[in-house]
């Protein structure tokens, strides 16, 4: 403990959960001491807390009342000049090291049981991502204020053309939404940028601004997540025990922002051989009947078992 007060540096903890509710990609959050929309978070006590994970778990079901499923960690955040985390016991000014967590949940039905906790859409932190009703609102002007930005540097101009795919043959990634945040911060149309570095507020972009880090956190997990999406069943994490295919292109359809097809995505499903039928019919589509599926037996987070396609329309 010692050694870490002379270093000064203290280990945050945060967590990034993420659920669909409704048909809509969400991430459980806590209100900050600064009363911005957080990640829950806590220190690590390295006499207290046999290990990150177990004081992780501790800290999120003390501030939402809602307890972990299966977690993996994400990375390490520490940069300089970067808002540290929100306070916590301890000398001021002390560099802050926090090292998050990413889950998924299927258990987020009901509000989560503290009233200081809630499921936030993950669209609403990142407006910019969500590409199923073809280009969000708010984009064509971030892309003008980022091309202006960039006019006079050819290296940041490419960046923005990639990332953002504003001209052939660039195509949007999915994926890449920490690149695109990060974009976003440097050139300063996030209201975190001006905040970490002592400005007025007049940042333009749309988006809920998070405590601390908290934003970059969550891109990151949002990011790592729709990679994985490709290359393992995390999905089914997220859904209940039986659902309609529709149930099952909405919610991956939430969680990349775009807008799958419907017979190329069904048929990708079927080649999984990852769900099967239950027998049962759904009659709460609104329309016909839909047959109700369900996950194979065995454990998906092994073996060779595979991602689910996300053919986007075109």
């Amino acid at each position: 403990m010692a050694a870490q007060d002379e270093q000064g540096v203290r280990i945050g903890l945060s967590a990034v959960v993420i659920a669909v509710r409704d048909r809509t990609a969400c991430v459980l959050t806590v209100t900050g001491d600064d009363g911005l929309t957080a990640l829950p978070f806590g220190p690590f006590d390295p006499v207290r807390d046999r290990t990150f994970e177990r004081a992780l778990r501790d800290f999120v079901t003390a501030q939402t009342g809602f307890g972990l499923g299966f977690v993996e960690q994400l990375y390490t955040f520490g940069d300089l000049g970067r808002a540290s985390p929100r306070a916590t016991p301890g000398p001021e000014r002390r560099r802050e090291v926090s090292v998050g967590y990413l889950a998924l949940t299927a258990d987020a039905a009901d509000a989560p049981p503290l009233a200081e906790a809630r499921w936030t859409p993950l669209l609403d932190v990142f407006p910019w991502e969500d590409r199923r009703e073809g280009t969000a609102a708010c984009l064509p002007p971030l892309i003008a204020a980022l091309t202006h930005w960039a006019s006079a540097d050819s290296r940041r101009l490419t960046r923005v053309q990639t990332l953002f795919a504003t001209t052939p043959p660039h195509r949007w990634n999915e994926g890449r939404v920490l690149d695109r945040y990060e974009l976003l911060y440097e050139a300063g149309l996030v209201a975190e940028a001006d905040r970490d570095h002592d400005r007025p507020i007049t940042a333009t972009a749309c988006g809920l601004t998070m405590a601390s880090d908290h934003r970059r956190i969550l891109a990151t997990g949002l990011g790592r997540l729709r990679s994985k999406l490709k290359y393992r069943p995390v999905l089914f994490d997220m859904m209940p025990p039986s659902f309609t295919l529709s149930d099952l292109q909405s919610a991956a359809e939430a969680i990349s922002g775009l807008t799958l097809h419907k017979q190329n995505f069904r048929r990708g499903v079927e080649r999984t051989g990852l769900v099967r039928p239950t027998g049962l019919m759904s009659s709460t589509t609104g329309g016909r009947p839909a047959e109700l599926f369900r996950v194979i037996d065995g454990d998906l987070n092994g073996g060779d078992a595979l991602g689910l396609p996300l053919p986007a329309q075109r």
